[in-house]
């Protein structure tokens, strides 16, 4: 499996069924999006990537150490609306 840049995953057929359930388990954090187990895409909050846009734009390699810092994670197989719930009796 290859290393996630996020905490959080859901495979695409999972995102599908429930995408607002999927965003709100996340809390504001990232989710790498799986194909067949492998990362095609992140969804992050739009304040998130707003806030990326601008430092990128402001300096290049804020953007590129941020996201070298991220801590390598593995996937979490499961239905999104139990996940969630999973994670709202964790916090």
């Amino acid at each position: 499996m290859d290393t996630l840049q996020a905490r959080l995953s859901v495979s695409i057929t999972e995102l599908k069924k429930n995408p607002s359930a999927v965003i709100d388990m996340a809390h504001g954090q990232p989710i790498a999006i799986l194909n067949h187990n492998r990362p095609t895409a992140y969804l992050v909050p739009a304040s998130t990537f707003e806030a990326m846009t601008q430092a990128s734009q402001q300096s290049p390699m804020l953007l590129a150490d941020l996201l070298n810092s991220l801590p390598p994670v593995t996937s979490i197989k499961g239905d999104p609306v139990e996940l969630q719930r999973a994670m709202r009796n964790e916090w």
